[in-house]
């Protein structure tokens, strides 16, 4: 936003020049990203009349002239072929360093001395349009009433600074000149001299003028279009605009174009609200709001024809489209010199849709950019009341009536703001004076109740909308550099790492042992996946996702690997060893109405064989090397872990799957992928495994037992084992061990056999049991006698037979 230090001084009484006005809004919130003067460079350009003209007597194609500064009569030499005798001219004295960085001195031209330079529009960095229009292509020829001897800049209102106001969403408001006079009011307490139609919530929301019958406003969709009111205007003359509006429009980067649009443009950076003149008498039939019909077209202003999609909003008559809604108009309706009757729109769209047609169609305006962030809705028929105003001030049009169409205005907010946490945010001591001071300052209307104040916020502060909004004000006004600087206090404590932060570090560190690489996948993911493998009755679907495939809250680690694993496979790496830790999201509720539940686990897949290396032979990946990393992790945590077979699960294979228990708590499970859940994903063998971490936490060891290394010889035994053939291995082992009493040191399984020598419906099962004392070396009579007792137990427990 390019903001006139000469326009602001008419809307608020300031001394300070450019700079320390920038300083100041810089200081309040208001970041100034530069500070330009417009007379920068035209210090000694003056305005000069041609008294003569002849042909240079050495050159054909150069002109001597005699000209008058006011002060001298000054010989010029130039080669342009637009000046007559009489013109005003800006002339460039010696020593002058023009805008477009030349420097000009006395020079000599075919031996004739020419004491300075006239200049064009493009040397002094000038509109074309501030000269006559024989200037294009030459000397820039001022208007007849310029004065002689007066510096250009003071004639073209030049003596001016320019402030660009780096402005972001939070602050719409300054998008409009008296609400930038108004945050300066505010920051300095100068008084402002705002004119009335600024004031919209006072004007009671109408203009002295009638509502007219004879055009009718159609707002088809509510949603995109809160208002739409339009000025009704009859005798056009269309003419340039007065000096004084084409220069505060130039300063601000707009072009002036005629009167009706150059008014259009003021209005809009004056107060805010965005405006387009339609010519009345090429609508035809009532004005609609609608969204575009598929594959309607419309050829905007800039002459090029635009394919429209249905969710852009569009201003349209009975047969064709008028405009594209807050973006651009369309060529057909737009104001000519022919133009006898106008419609002057006034509405309040969407930013959302607007956006949207904005970038889709590369279009961006000063319009769109309003609507973007969001304009007043209250301020539309006050814009039409001051466009009224300037039409009549400059004698370009007379008003007869208006239209105002509203399908819904938002209530007024009203903000309560506590003197107390007002302290606590800012960190400060902050007191009702303060507030009130601040309040007062920014002109809200207050009641206030023992530190309590109830403020109401005008409509054009889109942006308060909370306490801590309120708050930021108090700062802001207040003066940041006044909050004191404090260093934060608290409890020193002994750096060390959370039971928790420190079993997640450890399990991390067994599976990288385990040669499992950590991959890092996205919180979100596809619902079906999902649905497959977590908890869909408690899934969470986004609102706004970034695409459909990301699309859900995980419920499960799972999917993500699985991702990965595919990937790699795709790209020819057959060694897939990959684990991940974190978070999934569960919901007991449909509408979140409290924060999802945040579940920690760990989760880990394989897939192919390890590569091959001169010290280690290839380890194809199957449900043991998953079952070993599992194993590990036990026994770094003190713990064991049980398995039991698992039943119904259709995503694992059936034989090749277990449930995984800590006690009698279920935490998880390991397993192969089914033959037909690899088949879909294009994957060989793989395995995966799924726990809960926070079990571990609560269980994990946390002292470390040692005992001596026994000075006593161990004592082998080898037991074999015919067992029905549904038997697990591991309830054997459990039973083994029951049996062996403290002597019995390690039970392992060597050996698993069915065959000709063992009937089909059972199985073999060899044993190694070794049995060990700290204490005294044991006997063979007592290892043997344990040894009977074991398989006693076992005969009797699983209708077992001892195989010889």
């Amino acid at each position: 936003m390019k903001v006139s230090l000469e326009w602001l001084r008419e809307l608020v009484n300031i001394k300070l020049d450019g700079e320390n006005l920038a300083e100041v809004l810089t200081r309040g919130g208001i970041e100034v990203g530069s500070v330009e003067s417009l007379s920068e460079g035209l210090d000694q350009v003056v305005i000069g009349q041609i008294k003569e003209m002849q042909i240079h007597p050495d050159a054909d194609k150069l002109w001597l002239c005699r000209v008058d500064t006011g002060s001298a009569l000054l010989t010029l030499v130039t080669g342009a072929q637009n000046l007559l005798v009489g013109d005003k001219v800006p002339v460039a004295l010696a020593g002058a360093e023009l805008p477009n960085g030349a420097s000009v001195q006395e020079a000599k031209f075919r031996g004739v001395v020419s004491q300075g330079m006239l200049c064009s529009a493009e040397e002094l960095l000038l509109d074309q349009s501030v000269g006559l229009e024989r200037s294009e292509g030459g000397i820039l020829i001022l208007a007849p009433e310029a004065p002689v001897g007066e510096h250009v800049a003071d004639f073209l209102g030049l003596k001016d600074s320019v402030l660009d106001l780096e402005l972001y969403p939070n602050r719409p408001d300054c998008l409009a000149m008296v609400n930038v006079a108004r945050e300066i009011s505010s920051l300095t307490g100068a008084p402002v001299n705002l004119p009335k139609w600024a004031l919209a919530e006072k004007l009671g929301d109408k203009l002295d003028l009638p509502l007219v019958q004879d055009v009718k406003i159609v707002i088809e969709d509510p949603e995109l279009c809160f208002r739409y009111a339009g000025l009704i205007v009859e005798d056009v003359k269309i003419e340039p605009a007065p000096e004084w509006m084409q220069r505060r429009l130039r300063a601000a980067g707009v072009r002036p174009i005629n009167n009706i649009v150059d008014i259009t443009n003021y209005v809009m950076l004056e107060l805010g609200q965005p405006l387009h003149a339609f010519d009345r008498d090429k609508i035809q039939g009532a004005v609609h709001v609608r969204r575009a019909h598929a594959g309607e077209v419309l050829t905007t202003l800039d002459q090029v024809e635009r394919k429209l999609e249905t969710d852009m909003l569009l201003i349209a008559d009975e047969m064709s489209g008028l405009g594209l809604a807050g973006v651009m108009g369309g060529l057909d309706s737009e104001v000519t010199s022919g133009t006898k009757r106008l419609l002057v729109e006034a509405a309040h769209f969407a930013g959302v849709s607007i956006r949207r047609t904005s970038r889709r169609l590369g279009l961006r305006s000063e319009a769109s950019n309003r609507f973007e962030k969001g304009i007043n809705p209250y301020g539309v028929l006050a814009t039409l009341g001051r466009v009224s105003e300037l039409l009549l001030e400059i004698g370009a049009g007379r008003p007869v009536g208006y239209v105002d169409e509203v399908s819904y205005l938002p209530p007024l907010a009203e903000v309560t703001l506590s003197v107390k946490r007002a302290g606590e945010v800012l960190g400060t001591e902050v007191t009702a004076a303060d507030v009130k001071g601040v309040l007062d300052r920014l002109n809200f209307e207050y009641t206030e109740t023992q530190g309590l104040f109830t403020v109401k916020i005008p409509s054009y502060r889109s942006d308060i909308q909370i306490e801590e909004d309120l708050i930021e004000e108090v700062a802001r006004l207040t003066g940041y550099d006044l909050i004191p600087t404090t260093l934060p206090a608290g409890d020193l404590t002994q750096g060390m790492r959370t039971p928790g932060q420190e079993i997640r570090r450890r399990l991390r560190q067994v599976l990288i042992g385990a040669g499992m690489n950590e991959v890092l996948t996205y919180s979100f993911t596809r619902p079906d996946t999902d649905r497959k493998w977590g908890k869909a009755e408690q899934r969470i679907a986004l609102m706004n996702p970034l695409r459909e495939e990301l699309s859900v809250m995980r419920t499960s680690l799972v999917p993500g690997l699985l991702e990965v694993a595919v990937r790699n496979l795709s790209r020819r790496n057959t060694d897939v060893a990959i684990f991940e830790m974190g978070n999934v999201y569960l919901s007991e509720e449909e509408t979140l109405t409290k924060l999802p539940q945040e579940e920690l686990r760990a989760a880990g897949l394989a897939v192919g064989k390890s590569e091959r290396h001169w010290l280690s032979p290839v380890l194809e990946y199957d449900f043991y090397y998953l079952k070993g990393v599992l194993e590990e992790l036990a026994k770094e945590f003190g713990l064991s872990f049980a398995y039991r077979a698992l039943t119904g699960e259709e995503l694992l294979h059936p034989g090749r799957s277990a449930a995984v228990y800590l006690g009698e708590q279920r935490i998880g499970f390991l397993g192969e992928l089914h033959p037909r859940t690899a088949k879909e994903l294009d994957l060989e063998r793989a395995v995966v495994f799924e726990i809960e971490v926070q079990p571990l936490i609560e269980q994990a060891g946390t002292q470390v037992l040692v005992q001596a290394i026994p000075r006593f010889p161990a004592v082998q035994r080898d037991l074999a084992l015919i067992v029905p053939k549904e038997t697990p291995a591991a309830a054997v082992v459990a039973k083994i061990r029951s049996l062996g009493g403290e002597l019995l040191q390690e039970v392992e399984v060597f050996d698993v056999y069915t065959g000709k020598q063992v009937p089909e419906d059972r199985k073999s099962l060899a044993f190694s049991l070794r049995y060990q004392s700290l204490e005294r070396t044991l006997k063979d009579e007592e290892v043997n006698e344990l040894n009977s007792r074991i398989l006693e137990g076992i005969q009797q427990e699983f209708a077992a037979e001892w195989r010889k």
